[in-house]
């Protein structure tokens, strides 16, 4: 199903995305911290709707053409990264300060300490955010039908206009999405509980 295929697709985009521009946005080199927030102002504060037109309608006018499933993953992906980049930067700045003054005191790099000790701690703090940014994302997935892609919410427009009865499509479409949306924060729920029984362990 295109729903599914563009939701786990956009966020593995954004999870990169996120874990990158998050970092990016704490380094002690200005240029990267002022892009990186450039970025995530611009992205978060335009509509994805809009940037999936932009990707789709507007970049073809400047000979860019790119398929509508690589436009949605892509465009998803980037918008959602701008959000969860947020909650990387700020599960990374909720890990104790002692834990980076361990890891100078062991003269640790940087990278490595961020890598080997704070991320895996931050991990906990990111997951339940995370969780309700993937579930978000699967709604948003309705978006790119207007882009031409046959996703659920398109295939429930076009039962609707073979058949008619709008209250009980509509309604089986919510259905749906529920039935899709909630293994989802189940699983991450588990993950969570996994990862903290770890961490207590």
């Amino acid at each position: 199903m295109v729903t599914l295929e563009v939701t786990f697709l956009a966020a593995g985009v954004a999870l990169i995305l996120s874990f990158l521009v998050g970092i990016a946005r704490l380094t002690r080199m200005w240029p990267v911290r002022v892009v990186a927030t450039i970025y995530v102002e611009i992205i978060r504060g335009t509509s994805a709707l809009v940037q999936l037109f932009y990707l789709f309608f507007i970049l073809p006018l400047v000979g860019i053409t790119i398929a509508p499933l690589t436009t949605a993953v892509f465009g998803l992906g980037v918008n959602f990264s701008a959000y969860g980049s947020e909650v990387v930067r700020a599960a990374i700045l909720g890990v104790d300060k002692g834990q980076w003054e361990a890891a100078r005191a062991l003269d640790m790099p940087r990278l490595l300490a961020l890598r080997r000790i704070i991320i895996p701690q931050a991990l906990a703090a990111m997951l339940p955010p995370f969780g309700n940014l993937l579930v978000e994302l699967l709604k948003s997935t309705s978006l790119v039908s207007l882009i031409t892609l046959t996703d659920l919410t398109f295939a429930g427009s076009r039962l609707i206009v073979a058949a008619g009865k709008p209250g009980i499509v509509w309604a089986l479409v919510l259905g749906v999405y529920f039935v899709m949306a909630f293994p989802l924060s189940r699983a991450v729920r588990q993950l969570e509980g996994r990862l903290t029984r770890y961490r207590g362990s």
